[in-house]
């Protein structure tokens, strides 16, 4: 009885574990996907928002900084509405509307998502960052007449005329103050480093809205910069037209230096831009608007967030376990019916030998073929069983016979019953002689199953080969009264029994050059032609024929050993190479052979490389082919 298999190595719980395995990893590599997917597009719809956010800021931003007041915004923020899809809304600090895409009494968001004050924002340079400074479109007192512009624009148009004849590419650009600058590729104010040619300096020199703004500048900043010796008139000048700086702030005395360290400086040249900032808001703060609230969207819109609740999580765990118990089940079907024709096979495989079970073939994928080639291992099996013991019967049976005999005829013998004459040993002889060549038989078909079966292979000549056999079968056909005979195929010509040669034989007789050679071993060849000689003497009746017939085929040579004898049943045609097999059971050892002849025939063809076949009917008689390789 075999031991039980283990249930971690059993196939189903291989099975089983294996999908659930995969079932986990996909539901976790979809689950991770999602997340991240989600994660992703809220994050780029968070960015878009974001920067949308900061369009809105940018613009309003810039209407202030270049209105005096939000009287005429309300169209500006419908337009923006329309453009994003959402609600605009802009406040005092107070909560007072100014301006609102919505319609009244709609409620405002909790909290204001910016505040639009062009005096301290930087939302044109760098959109999104909240910093102390000014919007560099509110140019207040800045802003330079027709005429000034037109001047400026031609100064410009001169200077760039001047740095192309300096090879240096430069292009006039526009600021919001109307003044008109030069830059470069790289977005540097008149080409970095001006051609000396070029350094007239009357492009920067302020023109005189410009010195008016700048002397008020003065006078706001003269209170804050304390103690820093400015020069005049002019203490300030518009750097390369983009914002307003101090000019160097250091106090020089008698011999060069004011003994002041760098930090000293630094601080200094710091407390002066503050000021100077400060100042800069005082003077703009009348042409700009005041400093308003921004909201976005209504007070009831939630935030969108990734909100991983305790019912979210509830969700995905029930699906997961949802996907899992589908696996798990799915498994367990098909692993059960990919298990149960395997248990069959396994138990009709545990049964005695000689019982042969067969398993039922319920499928036609590869665990059915498995079926059906069991149960063909299972017939051969039987087949080959029933042969085994059918030829240990035959071999005992064929040795016995014999050996009855002898012993028998020696102990009348020893009794003195018969006297040993010559007659008497000869029959023994005779008998001897029969043991002897089952013994034989049954060596050569030994050697042949175990592939020792040894060759002396040389040329030999078809023709050759049929006359030495039929010379030495003539006399047992002469006997029988057989006629034997040798013939090419198509050929009229003959040897008879006697070896006369017929006048009329074809060109393939011996000593032609159209007769084929064989590489084999004659010993061998003429055994297994004289076993189907032997055969057909005996199944051929008198005045019988026996031809013996050879020809080339392709690149084969074909014997043939035709007889008109008794022939042999159809359904007894497959058997007639097998072991110890006779066409008439009842016949004796003596008029049926031993039963080796035929299987011997075809283990010393197939060594040879070749085939042994068999046609034949009834009353008519029988004909045996060789098929052996051409030595060509």
């Amino acid at each position: 009885m075999t031991r039980p298999i283990p249930l971690r190595k059993r196939l189903l719980v291989r099975l089983l574990i294996t999908s659930v395995l995969i079932a986990i990893c996909s539901v976790a590599a979809t689950a991770w996907l999602a997340v991240e997917t989600t994660t992703r597009a809220i994050q780029e719809e968070q960015g878009q928002v974001l920067t949308e956010d900061m369009d809105i800021l940018r613009q309003l931003s810039g209407y202030a900084a270049t209105h005096r007041d939000w009287s005429g915004v309300g169209k500006t923020v419908r337009a923006l509405s329309d453009r994003t899809g959402r609600r605009i809304a802009l406040t005092a600090p107070d909560r007072t509307p100014i301006a609102d895409s919505e319609t009244r009494n709609t409620a405002l968001p909790p909290r204001a998502a910016a505040v639009v004050d062009p005096l301290h924002t930087d939302t044109f340079t760098e959109p999104g960052a909240q910093r102390t400074g000014i919007d560099p479109r509110a140019v207040g007192p800045y802003l330079l007449p027709p005429a000034e512009r037109k001047r400026v624009r031609q100064l410009a148009e001169k200077r760039r005329h001047c740095f192309s004849e300096n090879y240096v590419d430069t292009s006039i650009t526009q600021l919001p103050s109307g003044r008109s600058v030069l830059t470069d590729e790289a977005g540097t104010v008149d080409g970095g480093e001006v051609p000396t040619p070029c350094a007239d300096g009357r492009l920067n020199t302020p023109t005189a809205t410009e010195e008016k703004a700048l002397a008020e500048l003065t006078t706001y900043a003269k209170g804050c910069l304390g103690g820093v010796d400015l020069p005049f008139p002019a203490p300030f000048t518009v750097a390369a037209g983009l914002k307003v700086k101090p000019l160097p702030t250091r106090n020089f005395g008698a011999d060069g230096a004011d003994g002041a360290t760098d930090e000293q400086l630094a601080d200094r040249n710091k407390k002066a831009q503050e000021c100077v900032d400060r100042a800069r808001r005082r003077q703009l703060d009348p042409y700009v608007a005041p400093a308003a609230e921004l909201f976005l969207g209504r007070g009831d819109s939630a935030v969108p967030h990734f909100d991983m609740s305790a019912a979210n999580k509830a969700k995905v765990t029930g699906v997961a376990g949802l996907v899992l118990a589908l696996t798990v089940a799915v498994t367990v079907l098909v692993a059960t019916r990919l298990v149960r024709p395997l248990r069959a096979l396994t138990h009709a495989a545990q049964q005695p030998p000689e019982q042969h079970v067969r398993v039922p073939v319920t499928t036609q994928d590869e665990t059915g073929i498995l079926a059906v080639a069991f149960n063909d291992l299972a017939d051969r099996r039987e087949r080959m069983e029933a042969q085994r013991k059918a030829m240990v019967a035959d071999i005992a049976h064929e040795l016995r016979t014999p050996l009855t005999n002898i012993r028998g005829w020696l102990e009348v013998t020893r009794d003195g019953v018969v006297d040993p004459d010559p007659e008497l040993l000869a029959s023994l002889h005779d008998e001897a002689v029969v043991l002897q060549r089952v013994i034989d038989d049954l060596q050569d078909l030994a050697a042949a199953d175990a592939g020792t079966l040894r060759l002396h292979r040389e040329p030999v000549r078809a023709d050759e080969l049929l006359e030495q056999v039929v010379a030495a079968h003539r006399v047992a056909a002469e006997a029988a009264g057989v006629r034997l005979h040798t013939a090419v195929a198509g050929s009229t010509g003959s040897h008879g029994s006697d070896g006369s040669e017929d006048s009329s034989r074809s060109d393939g007789s011996r000593g032609s050059d159209g007769t084929p050679w064989l590489d084999a071993d004659p010993v061998r060849m003429r055994q297994a032609l004289g076993n189907l000689v032997s055969n057909a003497i005996r199944h051929t009746p008198a005045d019988g024929t026996i031809a013996l017939t050879f020809r080339r085929q392709d690149d084969e040579v074909v014997f043939d050993v035709a007889d008109t004898g008794s022939g042999i049943a159809p359904e007894d045609l497959p058997s007639v190479f097998e072991r110890f097999w006779r066409a008439e059971k009842s016949r004796s050892r003596r008029t049926g052979g031993s039963g080796l002849g035929l299987s011997i025939v075809r283990q010393l063809v197939t060594a040879h490389g070749g085939t042994v076949t068999v046609t034949s009917e009834l009353g008519t008689g029988s004909v045996f082919t060789l098929r052996l390789p051409d030595a060509r």
